[in-house]
């Protein structure tokens, strides 16, 4: 009989992630795959992206909107709870053999929660790693201890899992889902994105996605304006902006951006590109700029500088392609230039990889094939040697 494995996808950031995964469970024999979707998939304001997801030719087992206001403590508790909830539900009607998350995420950590008290086992993807100025980093490190099997991305993650308590053989180190996708995706040229999008490359060309540092509330605001004040000093420089993930002032840099755009005829905002389009934009572009993690994670595998803003991402491993600033204009505009210098772009190509070779999909599930699934399985907290 198949093993039942349920996905749950809670935004476009972690199914950007999981798609080639999920396309490997589904041509696995003796494995069966169940998809749950939640969080922003279902919210217009982030692209409707549950949409992404039936178009790659997914079926969603069971939909879980959360329709409350993604920008706020109280809008993301309310989500949290709905969240709970409806996974809840959902595990009674699916039952699964294990369920397998990803990441960080609030909505990750309302999946972990839900399966925790319905019995349903947890492999968890891309623990251990840090990012100590979101809230993310706390729901990470929570749903490890949930969680009953680890597949972590680089060796120094494997060692803080194990540090918090896991058992060594249930932590492996398999490498970033990321090195999959930049790998095996049929990546567009750059003529084919801008007829897709409708957008011009110019002499110089920027990706930048920007979230609110969770862990500095009140200062998104003034932090973006800083970005948009050293954006100003680039001229035929196209701009391409992704609006930020569901997080608490979200709205806040996504109106600034939409303002900095309407008064900047080279710069485009979209809600979602997909993942597709996303890398290869961030191929194709000289420097990507902001503080999303995929500038640490995919970037170095396709050689692209990276210009990462502020604290959001401080504690991830670093590759050569990666020059970190602080908030101010000054520094961001400084390092952009950088970015774009030829000596910049020859060390990116030059770099290492420190997220493992093509194949994490495959590593992941023929461990998963041989995994003795277990309801309601029982941890023993491992004591590390001091």
């Amino acid at each position: 009989m198949a093993k039942k494995i349920c996905v749950v996808t809670g935004g476009r950031a972690d199914y950007s992630l999981l798609k080639h995964l999920m396309r490997e469970i589904r041509r696995t024999d003796g494995l069966k795959l169940q998809l749950i979707a939640t969080g922003s998939h279902f919210s217009q304001e982030f692209g409707s992206t549950y949409r992404e997801i039936q178009a790659d030719a997914f079926t969603i087992n069971e939909k879980v909107p959360m329709k409350a206001d993604f920008s706020t403590c109280r809008g993301i508790c309310a989500n949290m709870a709905k969240g709970i909830q409806g996974i809840g539900e959902a595990l009674g009607r699916l039952k699964p053999d294990v369920m397998l998350l990803l990441g960080d995420r609030f909505e990750t950590f309302s999946a972990a929660a839900a399966a925790t008290i319905a019995g349903v086992p947890i492999a968890h993807l891309h623990g251990g790693e840090l990012t100590e100025g979101a809230y993310d980093d706390a729901f990470r490190h929570a749903v490890t201890k949930l969680s009953h099997w680890h597949f972590v991305a680089a060796s120094d993650y494997r060692k803080r899992v194990i540090q918090m308590g896991e058992e060594p053989k249930r932590v492996f180190q398999v490498g970033a889902l990321g090195v999959d996708n930049v790998v095996f995706e049929n990546l567009f040229s750059r003529k084919q994105i801008e007829q897709i999008l409708g957008i011009k490359f110019l002499v110089k060309n920027l990706l930048i996605t920007f979230h609110p540092t969770t862990l500095e509330p009140g200062q998104a605001g003034s932090q973006v304006d800083q970005l948009f004040e050293a954006l100003d000093s680039f001229v035929e420089t196209a701009m391409v902006f992704t609006i930020p993930g569901a997080d608490r002032e979200t709205k806040i840099i996504s109106k600034k951006i939409r303002k900095f755009v309407k008064r900047n005829p080279h710069a485009h905002v979209f809600r979602s590109l997909g993942s597709r389009l996303y890398l290869s934009l961030m191929k194709e572009v000289d420097v990507v700029v902001g503080n999303s993690s995929s500038g640490l994670l995919e970037a170095p595998l396709l050689k692209t500088p990276v210009v990462n803003i502020g604290n959001r991402q401080k504690g991830r491993i670093r590759s050569a392609n990666v020059i970190d600033c602080c908030n101010k204009s000054y520094a961001i505009k400084k390092s952009i230039q950088k970015g774009m210098t030829r000596a910049f772009k020859n060390k990116c190509k030059k770099g290492k990889n420190l997220f493992g070779k093509k194949g994490v999909s495959r590593r992941i599930l023929k461990i998963l094939k041989k995994m003795a699934f277990e309801q309601r399985p029982k941890k023993v907290f491992y004591k590390t040697l001091t």
